[in-house]
């Protein structure tokens, strides 16, 4: 893949073999914009977990004290009063079965997060093949299955993200955008990382945090040291 001369630029600015504390890696990351847009800044965690064993899979979710500066658009399947209780906290849309052809057959994928009351999950599970794979499938512990639908709903707005484990056993999750000051990228960075840490799985035998990598969406990838962790 070529790069453009932004990129090449912003790799000059600090030493890729190097490990660099958080706070001065995101201070790095942020000079690094290459994109005109505001960039979003991610993180990438190379684990040790064999996510094949299910007593090793990593899940959850954590709520980021600055949000991500993106708009969520939250999806909620209920019934009854809780679909007005979802509609008054903010979700973009609600509704029961008649949404299962709308988004089976007609392709329409217009959330980033999808909340259901227990009830409804007979329903929703009938679309584990269309959500599955985009990581959409609503799940008790990213506390997207709840009957608390307007808690939900309004922790998702606040900046509430969800983690998990992908085929390769690494964690991608957004921290926030390059137009965030450093101390609000470190305040989510570490907040992150405190629920990361909590959640390692007590049959892990060996290094947990094999590597942990910051980037923006478009520019490189700076090196954390993970020796605080």
């Amino acid at each position: 893949m070529k790069h453009g001369k932004k990129y090449k630029n912003a790799l000059q600015q600090y030493d890729r073999a190097t490990y660099y504390e958080p706070a001065e890696a995101i201070a790095m990351v942020k000079k690094a914009t290459v994109a005109k847009f505001d960039e979003t800044v991610e993180i990438h965690i190379r684990t040790g977990c064999d996510g094949r064993h299910a007593e090793q899979q990593i899940r959850g979710a954590v709520g980021l004290p600055n949000g991500t500066g993106k708009t969520v658009r939250v999806l909620v399947f209920a019934k009854g009063d809780k679909l007005n209780e979802a509609e008054a906290a903010g979700a973009d849309h609600v509704g029961g079965e008649e949404l299962i052809p709308k988004i089976q057959n007609d392709g329409w994928l217009d959330f980033d997060v999808v909340v259901a009351t227990p009830d409804m999950m007979g329903v929703v599970g009938r679309l584990g093949k269309v959500l599955g794979p985009k990581g959409l499938m609503p799940n008790p512990k990213a506390g997207t299955v709840t009957m608390d639908v307007a808690k939900a709903v309004a922790e998702i707005k606040a900046g509430k993200i969800e983690y998990r484990l992908d085929k390769s056993n690494i964690i991608h999750c957004p921290i926030g955008k390059a137009s965030f000051t450093e101390e609000q990228l470190t305040e989510n960075f570490n907040a992150l990382m405190d629920a990361i840490i909590k959640a390692k799985p007590s049959t892990l035998k060996g290094q947990y945090l094999k590597s942990v990598t910051l980037a923006t969406t478009m520019g490189p990838g700076v090196r954390v040291s993970t020796a605080k962790f």
